[in-house]
Formats: C-alpha cells, structure tokens, sequence
C-alpha cells in the first residue's frame, strides 16, 4: 500500500463501486424490464418495443458492460493503492 492509504480506505472504495454497478443492474434488470416496462413500450427498437427488449437483451448487455468497467476500475483502484500486479 501506498504510505497515505490504509487497506481500509482501498476496501472502501471497493465496496462503493460494487453498490454503484449492483445498484446500475437493478435499476436496468428490474426496473427497465419490470416495473417501467408499460411506459417504455412505445418506444420501438430492433422491432420490439424498449420494455421487451431491456427485458430480454438490454439488462444482460448492461450487465457485461458493468463487469468490464468494474475491471477497469478496480485495475486502476490497485494502481492507485499500489497493490496492482505489475
């Protein structure tokens, strides 16, 4: 670890991003697909309506892209705390 930075704080901001991307997943996988999918089937996309589509693909491809930025950022993250495999 760097000098300034303790394991506590590296934790911290691990558990922040983790709330940030879960809370991403929900909101797209439940509320998207679920709860607002009567206003957003209207919208047309790729033949469907947006409702369907964040219901069927729109919430996975959400979710690789959050995996990948959660890479970058913890990848990032160790540099910054000096924990990175080099």
């Amino acid at each position: 670890m760097s000098e300034n930075k303790s394991p506590a704080d590296y934790w911290k901001a691990n558990i922040k991003i983790i709330w940030i991307c879960m809370s991403i997943w929900a909101l797209v996988s439940f509320g998207f697909a679920i709860l607002l999918r009567p206003m957003l089937a209207g919208i047309p996309i790729g033949g469907t309506d947006l409702g369907f589509w964040f219901a069927q693909q729109g919430s996975i491809l959400v979710f690789i892209a959050l995996i990948f930025f959660y890479t970058w950022f913890m990848n990032r993250l160790d540099r910054e705390f000096g924990v990175d495999e080099q």
